[in-house]
């Protein structure tokens, strides 16, 4: 596996396996066309921080940690700096603003920068009446919570493509990042996304980076796969 990694990292692959083992091993195959890796919730059991770990140190990897955090004040900030301590690159929580303050404190003194999720890119109004969540169009409510957040100190969002560009447009926006999610290469299977766009189209909302998951490495040929991304963003 490449030690210094020189594919556009705007494109960031979401290892969404069951354990380390096959993380890496997905990592091996890809080599040096991907050069950042999210690692979500859902590997934490099965040695997520540890590939993390090894990824970051012995590769050269970036990382993406998902673990959207979400608690009382003094329980995420305890939470970040245990998981700042690695100096991974790129760290969740939910947006709510005092979870953005006591991350940011947590992760003062690291490398780690922190993002706030907004609204998941799986759901939709009817998710968000169920969960009892204010009226409103999605959108509207994404760009009013990433600008609390972003006012709380966040470095960056959490946003699908379709809300990239209001965000873009915010005071509080800029210098910060924008990384979406529910990115879906032309003719990919939407999966469990319901607020989807194209690579190219994402980066031109204004994301920074874009997170693609299962179109990569559910693919007969994951490296293919993602050089056919990052070909699209290349003409973004």
């Amino acid at each position: 596996m490449s030690q210094s990694p020189s594919a556009d990292d705007r494109l960031i692959v979401a290892l969404d396996v069951p354990n380390a083992l096959t993380g890496l091993s997905m990592a091996e195959r890809l080599g040096d066309a991907v050069s950042f890796y999210k690692i979500g919730l859902g590997m934490l059991t099965g040695g997520g921080l540890a590939l993390a770990n090894e990824l970051k140190q012995e590769h050269g990897k970036r990382i993406f940690l998902d673990m959207k955090l979400f608690d009382i004040s003094n329980t995420v900030e305890a939470a970040v700096r245990g998981l700042a301590q690695f100096d991974l690159d790129l760290l969740t929580v939910h947006g709510d603003p005092h979870v953005v303050r006591a991350a940011k404190e947590g992760a003062a003194g690291s490398q780690t920068k922190i993002l706030a999720v907004t609204i998941l890119t799986s759901l939709d109004r009817d998710d968000l009446d169920a969960g009892l969540m204010k009226p409103g169009p999605v959108a509207e409510l994404v760009v009013e919570r990433a600008a609390r957040a972003l006012e709380a100190g966040a470095d960056g969002v959490i946003a699908s493509p379709q809300e990239a560009a209001a965000i873009r447009a915010l005071p509080q926006a800029e210098g910060r990042l924008i990384v979406t999610p529910g990115v879906r290469p032309s003719g990919a299977a939407k999966g469990d996304q319901k607020r989807i766009a194209t690579p190219a189209d994402a980066i031109a909302s204004g994301a920074d980076h874009i997170v693609v998951g299962r179109p990569v490495i559910q693919a007969p040929d994951p490296r293919a796969a993602a050089a056919a991304i990052l070909s699209d963003l290349a003409g973004a």
